[in-house]
């Protein structure tokens, strides 16, 4: 599959982050779609079924965790790549983050190229369900600011 048939969900309540991250990823040749919360979120993954979801965890109204939860629960959605992006890089959020579902966790400020490399990186691994990505994908990301 080619980036120019590969749809993109941006889910963000910061505008600043979906402009910067949604303009990089258009140039790649991608189709982004955006969403400024977790509601809009889930409502948006069940009608256009984006190949790939980056959600931020803190989002007004219905957070990332349960909106990630929702998506999974469906059975429409449940085997879309989410990758969960956070300004904090606690823990305790990046095993609630696994828990809800999310493949892989990238930590705010990310920088669009970083993020592409990640969607690249999901959305080109044939064999990918979710579920059977190695933790280290968690680790890996989440570390890359230490």
């Amino acid at each position: 599959m080619t980036q120019k048939n590969q749809r993109v969900l941006l889910v963000d309540d910061y505008p600043d982050a979906l402009e910067i991250w949604s303009l990089y990823l258009e140039m790649l040749g991608y189709t982004v779609m955006t969403a400024d919360d977790g509601r809009k979120a889930v409502e948006m993954a069940v009608t256009s079924r984006p190949h790939l979801i980056v959600m931020d965890l803190e989002l007004p109204g219905l957070t990332g965790f349960e909106a990630a939860r929702q998506i999974r629960a469906h059975p429409d959605t449940h085997a879309i790549p989410l990758i969960a992006a956070t300004g904090y890089s606690h823990a305790h959020q990046i095993e609630e983050a696994q828990r809800a579902g999310f493949d892989l966790i990238v930590i705010k400020p990310c920088d669009p190229e970083t993020l592409a490399n990640h969607i690249g990186r999901l959305l080109d691994t044939e064999s990918f369900e979710h579920g059977r990505q190695p933790d280290a994908t968690f680790k890996e990301a989440s570390s890359e600011r230490s």
